[in-house]
Formats: C-alpha cells, structure tokens, sequence
C-alpha cells in the first residue's frame, strides 16, 4: 500500500501503526463520550463495534491521507522556508496548512460519511463543525509528532554519522603515523647515520637535522586538517634529502612551483604518501635511476614519475592512495586523481585556496 521510500526518514509500518492506533483510540473516546453525555445514544454493544469499526476505518483511511499530506507540507516547508532561516513564519505557515487539510479532509469525510454510508441522525451542520474541530486538533497534534520524530531521526542519523566520521579519520590518522614511523625506513636511515657519522660527520649532522626535521612536522601537522603548500614541500625535501643520502644519485627530484601557490593548502603528508609510493613501487638502482617531478598546473599539483615497476613485489593494496583521498573529504570536495600515462605516474593533488 505505501511506497517506503516516501516516508523515508519516517517508517512505513510504524506510519500504519499510529495511524491505526490512533483512529481506534480516538473513535473509542468520540463513541463513549457521545454515549454517556447522551449525544448520540447507542443501543446495544453489536451497534457500538460495528459504529467503531466502520469509523476506525474512515478515520485510518483520511488519516492516510492526512499524514501523505504533513510529510509533503514537511518536505516542501524544509526546503522554502527551513526553521532555521524563520522560526515564526514556518510556525504560521505550517499551523495554516495542517489547519486547512483537516478542515477540506473532515469535510469531505463526513459527507461521504452522511450520504455513502450512514445518514447522521443529528443536525449535519452540527456534526461537521464538531468533526471539523476534533480532526484540526488531531492534525496539529500528529504534525507536531511527526516533526518531533523526523528531528529525533535526523538528530540520531548525525550523530551517528559524526561518530563513523570520527573514527575514519582517527583511522586513517593512525595509518599515516604508522606509515611514518615504518622500521623499515628508520632501520635504513638509522644505518645510514651509521655509516656517516663513520665516514663524514658533517653529513652525519645534517642527516640528523632532517631526520628529527622530519618526525618533529609529523608529530605537529598530524592533528592538522591542513598544511600550506610552503610548508609542504620544506618537509618533502628533508625527507628526500635523507632518501637521497642512501639512494645517491640514483633517485633525484625536481620542485617547479610558482611563489604564488605557496600560500594554498592540502593535507599534511600528502607528498610524502606519493614519494612514499614512487619509491615501494619502482626500481631505483644504477642502470634506472627514479626521478620525481613536481610541478602545478593551475591550482593544483603535479607530481610525476616514470614507471619502472619492480620484477617481484607484494599485491599492493593502495591503502596510502585511498587514506590520501579519504583525508581531502574531510576538509572540502576536491579530490586527488592519480592515472597511468604514457609510462608515467601522474598525482593530481588538488591545492584548497
């Protein structure tokens, strides 16, 4: 009988169940309160079921369509005059329509109700006045439910979408600090200092300076939403400086930026994950060195580097890529974009003005 989808935040069968409920309820109390004060007089129990299930079933039947018309006047409401832009003019506007519906819908039931099923005994005019008031009270009352409860709904629904947001980010938080702290990147480097402090102190001192440059921006920006672009790429060249130390000349970069980008922003570690992926996922020996381009193309970042896949690797599970692409969803809605072209691999990073 209904379409669920039309109730949606609302419940189908919990829709039918206060509508049933309340018709029988308030045809109970209609028919006993009429009975005891002497209104209209019903002579024997047969008569009092037959009258409230005949009514019941009306009443269901226009509150049917009672309730498709509030959640439409909901809907329309929200969208033209939403409670936050006029709390009064949406009280006035919304107290009108759900008067005037049950005013035209009680209208029309007891007609139907006096000419198709049972001529009422007492004074029509009397009995539509009546009906018209008790169906205008039933209305607002059911339109202040089903307010109530699409505010409850929407109130939950957020929250619980607050709480997954929430931990993703806390998930994905984690998985770039993991990846930070790797111990096979601080085995390597750590052997690195060794072999330095051995051979070229110097070097070694320097080495020391981007190692703790490098941890100490991740310990400062993990919390951050965002970086400027400057502060971005002063990290991604300590962290290629300690890259290079043990590579040599067998990996080299290229920064190409204009001044005027520096200011835009992206996510913390942005560059890093793809220097990370270029360099798990291609060769980087004497016969192919890895070279990384980092170029902008409008307002956005181009890094770039020629594949040279390694004979044997692990299946990768392009868990970087994706926490790198979940992370722009939080602060706006541009996405990275990473292709395969022409023998490249091309990051499209977008920079948030």
């Amino acid at each position: 009988m209904f379409n669920s989808d039309y109730f949606r935040p609302f419940s189908a069968r919990s829709i039918l169940m206060l509508l049933v409920t309340s018709s029988f309820v308030l045809q109970l109390v209609v028919l006993s309160y009429n009975h005891y004060t002497g209104y209209v007089l019903i002579c024997s129990w047969l008569e009092f079921f037959t009258r409230l299930t005949v009514n019941t079933t009306i009443s269901a039947i226009a509150g049917t369509v009672i309730v498709l018309f509030n959640i439409s006047c909901i809907r329309y409401l929200n969208r033209t005059i939403p409670w936050s832009h006029s709390i009064l003019k949406r009280v006035a506007t919304q107290l009108s329509f759900t008067i005037i519906s049950a005013i035209l819908i009680s209208t029309l039931t007891t007609f139907f109700s006096n000419y198709c099923i049972h001529k009422y005994e007492e004074d029509f005019t009397e009995v539509l006045i009546i009906n018209g008031i008790i169906v205008v009270v039933a209305n607002v009352m059911l339109m202040t439910v089903l307010e109530a409860w699409l505010f409850f709904n929407e109130n939950r629904k957020s929250s619980l979408i607050t709480g997954s947001l929430k931990y993703e980010l806390n998930q994905v938080k984690f998985d770039v600090l993991k990846s930070q702290i790797n111990p096979h990147f601080m085995f390597n480097s750590l052997n690195v200092l060794s072999g330095l402090i051995r051979k070229d102190t110097a070097k070694a001192q320097l080495f020391i300076e981007d190692f703790s440059s490098v941890y100490r921006y991740v310990a400062e920006t993990i919390e951050r939403p965002l970086v400027t672009l400057k502060m971005e790429l002063e990290f991604v060249e300590s962290y290629l400086y300690l890259l290079k130390i043990r590579h040599g000349e067998m990996l080299s970069y290229k920064v190409d930026v204009p001044e005027k980008l520096m200011d835009y922003n992206l996510p913390p570690l942005s560059l890093q994950v793809i220097m990370e992926n270029a360099i798990k996922h291609n060769i980087i020996n004497e016969k192919a060195s890895l070279f990384i381009e980092i170029s902008a193309d409008h307002e956005s970042l181009i890094i770039k580097n020629k594949l040279m896949p390694k004979v044997s690797i692990e299946l990768s599970t392009g868990t970087g890529l994706k926490n790198l692409t979940k992370r722009y969803a939080f602060v706006c809605n541009k996405f990275p974009e990473f292709t395969k072209s022409e023998g490249y691999f091309i990051a499209n990073l977008p920079l948030i003005n």
